[in-house]
């Protein structure tokens, strides 16, 4: 059996631009992999199956993006064999945090292995999957723009732990979208630059146009933030189109103490590193 972990990521900043004819909207932001993590497993087996762990049900079962990565794998690779897929969920779902693309980013990882099919056959299947996908296949720190799909890496970020929380709320990111061409397309909220850690001022203010969207979808969502920046003394973000709320500090302690300080409510609270990868594999089986 072949095991690997799938990292979450947070947006620092999202810079929106018109919808395309594909009924796209181009992006652009500095996306970065966290230290929260999904379990995969993969083996042969008698008949395809997905499951969470303890046998628990997976949503939307063989159709769970991260089957679907390793079908689309096996048919790249003209194999047959059927697969078994364990998921062990500690991302929490439908938080804008990325679970469902960073897990298909390691199913397509563990596949390719399985399978023999090269890193740069994955890449090409990674945007077909999801506009996140490309960027959880790679990981760690980068730019990402058009839908998702053209991301460049850049150097790691040192010196910063994340506090992220997650409110009580739930933003379909295709309604945000809506939503933000609804207002307008309007500019979001910003945290200046000279507000920013050191190692990430060189790249300017950081923005997300979707939180004038989310807020009109979840207007509880600025109240959170708002009382976050409050508690915390420090401007709070909102990962892409939410809920996620996220804000810098120096190490873990800050952050847990931060994280600590989190009203009772949130679906999620913790401080969490920064890491260098989308997904790695754990045991070559």
């Amino acid at each position: 059996m072949m095991r690997a972990e799938a990292y979450a990521k947070v947006n620092l900043g999202l810079r929106v631009a018109g919808r395309r004819e594909d009924g796209f909207h181009p992006v652009s932001g500095i996306f970065q992999s966290i230290g929260i993590v999904d379990r995969l497993a993969l083996a042969g087996a008698e008949e395809d199956s997905i499951m969470g762990t303890g046998g628990r049900p997976v949503a939307d079962g063989l159709d769970n993006l991260a089957f679907r990565a390793l079908a689309a794998v096996r048919a790249v690779a003209g194999s047959s064999a059927p697969l078994e897929l364990t998921l062990d969920k500690e991302i929490p779902v439908a938080a804008g945090l990325g679970g469902g693309s960073a897990d298909a980013a390691a199913a397509l990882g563990l596949a390719g292995r399985r399978l023999g099919v090269e890193p740069a056959t994955l890449a090409t299947i990674a945007p077909q999957l999801g506009s996140d996908v490309p960027f959880c296949l790679i990981g760690g720190t980068a730019r990402v723009s058009g839908r998702g799909d053209i991301v460049t890496p850049l150097d790691p970020l040192t010196d910063i732990v994340l506090a992220v929380v997650v409110p009580p709320v739930e933003i379909a990111t295709p309604a945000a979208f809506r939503a933000w061409d609804e207002l307008g397309q309007p500019q979001g909220l910003r945290i200046k630059q000279s507000a920013l850690p050191p190692v990430l001022r060189d790249q300017g203010d950081l923005q997300n146009d979707l939180y004038p969207a989310a807020v009109s979808l979840a207007p509880e969502l600025d109240d959170w933030r708002a009382d976050l920046e409050e508690r915390w003394g420090r401007p709070a973000m909102l990962s892409g189109s939410g809920p996620t709320l996220y804000s810098f500090f120096v190490d873990q302690d800050e952050a847990a103490g931060a994280v600590a300080a989190v009203p009772a409510g949130s679906r999620f609270a913790e401080a969490c590193d920064l890491v260098a990868f989308g997904w790695r594999i754990t045991d070559d089986g």
